[in-house]
């Protein structure tokens, strides 16, 4: 094994303001465009401390991996501007968590990869408003607490009570979020309050798996495990007053709701799939990454389509699941404070996807772009 230098390494990092470094074409092999990532001064010592260990042989940290990783997705063909990690980047499945790119559509050569949206598809956070406040709920806070864990179950394997049968199935990862209001589950305007208002309008359930949908189907209405919560929060502090006014956030203590969870296992078995046919399809094009994470496709292949088709409805998926638990989430204050939902002004603020790629118009060294955006943070 060839191990660089520790300042060898680092002639290849630039700081360019107190928060931001820019990694230099050269830190890893065949790099397209540059990479630049986003630090506070805790995370810049961790950086440099596990670049001097990496310098010596057999030693290993967690947060360097992940700006290599984002070096490396600077490698993939057709990508354009930077390779971006964010303030959260560090150490995932191909793509660093926390890392963005973007790919023309226009360059034949453009890849997807399921690596750079992650296996839990549309993984997302929502937040819902209360007009209650932190003394309203402090009386009850455990019983409240026990009512969502009595109405949205949690957990590896959950099951959800969300009725749900094979056509419902089909018709939910096409509709989204119109499949949750066309069967009551969700107000018409939360919508209004979702990214692609709850509804990726490319999905295509023929190229989903039957094992995916078998996943899928008794997991609606789950929470899952990990990192996910439905957590009951109280506004601490107000940043800019008219936005939060917009947003129906008006005073300190005000009581919220915030829901993290994404595609359960669909959009694990919708990854996986996808990568096992990637794999066949870089051999045929002759696609070469750095790293066997990274597997991919050209955008335009059958395979790159046949995923960006089943990763829209995974995403379909995720927004249902989420918009369940919203309504299992009013149910269970509802029954507490025994007032309707309405009465609690349980409305619905956003519901932000971040593990997605999307079709996007951005403007690319001073010229208009139609760009693949990966977002997996």
């Amino acid at each position: 094994m060839v191990v660089r230098q520790y300042n060898e390494e680092l002639k290849y990092l630039e700081k360019i303001n107190p928060h931001c470094w820019k990694i230099k074409k050269g830190f890893q092999p065949n790099m397209n465009v540059e990479g630049v990532f986003y630090v506070n001064s805790t995370l810049e010592k961790l950086m440099l401390d596990e670049l001097r260990n990496a310098c010596r042989p057999g030693m290993t940290g967690g947060f360097l991996p992940g700006v290599k990783q984002i070096a490396n997705v600077a490698a993939l063909p057709g990508i354009v501007g930077r390779s971006v990690g964010l303030p959260d980047v560090h150490s995932g499945y191909g793509f660093a968590i926390g890392n963005m790119a973007a790919f023309d559509m226009s360059d034949p050569k453009s890849i997807v990869s399921p690596g750079g949206v992650g296996f839990d598809i549309n993984c997302g956070v929502r937040l819902l408003r209360t007009n209650l406040h932190e003394k309203d709920v402090q009386p009850i806070k455990e019983q409240l607490a026990q009512s969502l864990f009595d109405h949205i179950p949690v957990g590896v394997g959950s099951k959800g009570i969300i009725p749900m049968n094979a056509r419902d199935m089909e018709e939910a990862l096409e509709m989204g979020m119109d499949w949750s209001l066309r069967e009551g589950y969700v107000w018409a305007e939360d919508k209004e309050h979702c990214e692609e208002y709850g509804r990726m309008l490319n999905a295509d359930p023929s190229k989903v798996s039957l094992r995916a949908k078998k996943r899928g189907l008794p997991q609606l209405g789950t929470l899952g495990a990990g990192n996910h919560y439905a957590e009951i929060q109280v506004v601490d502090e107000i940043y800019d007053k008219y936005a939060a006014g917009k947003m129906g956030l008006e005073r300190i203590g005000q009581v919220c709701v915030m829901i993290h969870s994404g595609s359960r296992g669909f959009g694990h078995q919708v990854a996986t799939d996808a990568l096992v046919q990637m794999e066949k399809a870089m051999k045929r094009d002759k696609i070469e990454t750095n790293d066997r994470q990274l597997a991919c496709a050209r955008i335009n292949s059958v395979e790159g389509q046949d995923y960006l088709k089943a990763m829209a409805a995974a995403a379909n998926f995720a927004w249902v699941n989420r918009s369940s638990m919203t309504f299992l989430t009013r149910q269970a204050f509802a029954k507490q404070f025994k007032m309707a939902p309405d009465d609690l002004d349980m409305h619905l603020i956003y519901d932000v996807s971040h593990n997605v790629a999307k079709i996007e118009e951005h403007i690319v060294d001073g010229k208009p772009k139609t760009l693949l955006v990966h977002r997996k943070v």
